[in-house]
């Protein structure tokens, strides 16, 4: 059912699974179309994808909010860039980025299942610092910006916290 009352949509009973599909599509396809506005043209990568199952599958979890996408992404990639940096890519070293980022994410109250992935993006991508600029930075913003948008507009409270 739909009801305009309380937001743009207000969608009920079997439609969630339709919306949180449209507004992955719609974010995605946001960031898609943006690629080649900056001199990397990337505003994309993978874990943004299983973001949008956290975000608009799941917007009430505390691995959905603002303060969890954006740091958790940031902090991992930052993390996955000083080991590539200092290290090199070894097995141990994929081991120890990928570790050291989840521990962190934990000590900071930022987790954001996703956001694992970003140093071994990092690092067997080999990816230089302005990574964390575009896509991470500019992306998880444009995702959190978006996931706010959409769900107010489908008459859900998000965030619930920031």
């Amino acid at each position: 059912m739909m009801d305009s009352r309380n937001g743009f949509f207000r969608f009920t009973g079997r439609y969630p699974a339709m919306v949180a599909g449209l507004g992955a599509m719609l974010c995605i396809t946001t960031l898609a179309g943006l690629d080649g506005l900056n001199d990397t043209g990337l505003w994309l990568m993978a874990p943004f994808g299983a973001t949008m199952v956290i975000l608009f599958g799941l917007p009430e979890s505390p691995l959905a909010q603002p303060r969890n996408i954006f740091f958790g992404h940031l902090l991992t990639t930052l993390v996955g860039l000083m080991v590539l940096h200092s290290m090199g890519v070894q097995p141990w070293s994929l081991g120890l980025a990928v570790g050291l980022a989840v521990s962190l994410m934990m000590l900071t109250k930022t987790t954001h299942p996703p956001a694992g992935a970003n140093p071994l993006i990092v690092m067997l991508g080999g990816q230089d610092w302005n990574f964390l600029w575009s896509p991470v930075a500019l992306g998880a913003g444009i995702i959190i910006m978006g996931g706010w948008a959409f769900h107010r507009s489908t008459g859900r409270n998000y965030p619930t916290r920031w």
